[in-house]
């Protein structure tokens, strides 16, 4: 069996080393993995340090395509993972998330009836001004087998009448913070890089177009976080595009209150996240990381796909106001909940099953 895997976002990049590290280990000689970067992230901070601290197998193609709007990007994606695929036939095409390079590869398969499988499907904000809620519902319509991280996601995805090849198989991203929890604490010298203190600092994310471009939510965002910065330090790997964007629309002065650093590479920051006192983001990855680490979580969104994180009283939804921002770090400062158990996210065997499913559809298909 031959799996085309197309990534090209930092997080997928992620999720694919789980699934791509049980192919080698326990179906080597079974199944043949070809790995497609379509160089969405592309600089060595967002790609090549997490393929080396990885060990993700090198891609056989990178597309190097990146930049430009959305449409442009995923039509340019779309042309060259179709020509991809020729060459190649897989059987399968394996998709992570909700990225353009997601979309682009699920469309691609599916013009050509090659099967696609999701992983990460019946995620949903019911937000369809958010990109990223395009992309996932577009995958999971042309997705054959629909690999779901929580049983919320099931329900998505029967409430839109899709039930043929939906499973709960757990989350693979819990997984990896299972696998690289302990080898993070003990390589990583990020601690001592920033001269941090465990849990005496907080960590911060921003990336999301919905903050980013839009002036007054990231002012509003920054500002939350100059705040929290009064009481404790914030560390903020900065996304390139967002301090691009702050710096224009003048929020330097902002930026000068926080510990602004270039994006870190995956142990680097699987060390600090485990060491923070509270975690801010917009990140759904982030707030995952933070519920499996036991940290305590502010997301600066309206909606979160991860609701199970709110309601067991981990995670704080403040959208974008620096009120709220403020607030729910002192909540979050001076009581948390019990340190909480992934049990909503499977047991860390998610790569497993997604793996074992796809060879026994294959056979059924065969």
């Amino acid at each position: 069996m031959k799996i085309l895997t197309v990534v090209g976002a930092r997080p997928q990049f992620i999720k694919a080393a789980a699934v791509s590290r049980v192919i080698r280990d326990q179906y080597a000689g079974r199944i043949e993995e070809v790995l497609v970067h379509t160089g969405q992230h592309y600089d060595a901070n967002m790609s090549k340090i997490f393929f080396d601290e990885l060990d993700i197998p090198k891609p056989k193609y990178n597309l190097e395509i990146s930049g430009g709007h959305h449409g442009a990007m995923t039509g340019r994606m779309l042309e060259a993972l179709e020509n991809t695929l020729l060459r190649e036939l897989p059987d399968w095409v394996l998709i992570y998330g909700d990225t353009n390079s997601t979309l682009a590869g699920a469309l691609a398969a599916a013009k050509l009836h090659i099967p696609v499988a999701h992983v990460e499907a019946g995620l949903r904000s019911f937000n369809l001004r958010m990109p990223e809620e395009i992309n996932r519902v577009l995958a999971d319509r042309v997705s054959s087998l629909l690999f779901c991280p929580t049983e919320t996601a099931v329900n998505n995805l029967k409430a839109e009448g899709m039930r043929h090849g939906v499973s709960n198989v757990g989350d693979v991203m819990y997984d990896v913070a299972l696998y690289y929890r302990d080898h993070a604490r003990s390589h990583s010298r990020a601690l001592q890089s920033f001269g941090l203190s465990e849990r005496g600092f907080a960590l911060a994310t921003c990336h999301r177009a919905e903050n980013t471009d839009d002036p007054t939510r990231l002012g509003e965002i920054l500002l939350g976080l100059t705040e929290v910065a009064k009481q404790l330090p914030v560390v903020i790997p900065l996304h390139p595009r967002t301090r691009k964007v702050a710096e224009e629309y003048g929020y330097s002065h902002y930026l000068s209150a926080l510990t602004v650093t270039e994006p870190l590479a995956f142990l680097d920051m699987v060390a600090l996240e485990q060491s923070a006192r509270i975690i801010l983001t917009d990140s759904g990855g982030v707030q995952k990381e933070a519920f499996f680490y036991g940290v305590p979580c502010i997301t600066m969104r309206d909606e979160t796909e991860w609701v199970e994180t709110v309601e067991s009283g981990w995670n704080y939804l403040v959208g974008a106001s620096s009120a709220r921002i403020a607030s729910a770090f002192s909540d979050a400062a001076l009581s948390a909940p019990s340190v909480p158990r992934a049990t909503f996210y499977g047991q860390g065997k998610a790569a497993n099953e997604i793996v074992s499913k796809l060879q026994l559809t294959n056979s059924r298909i065969a």
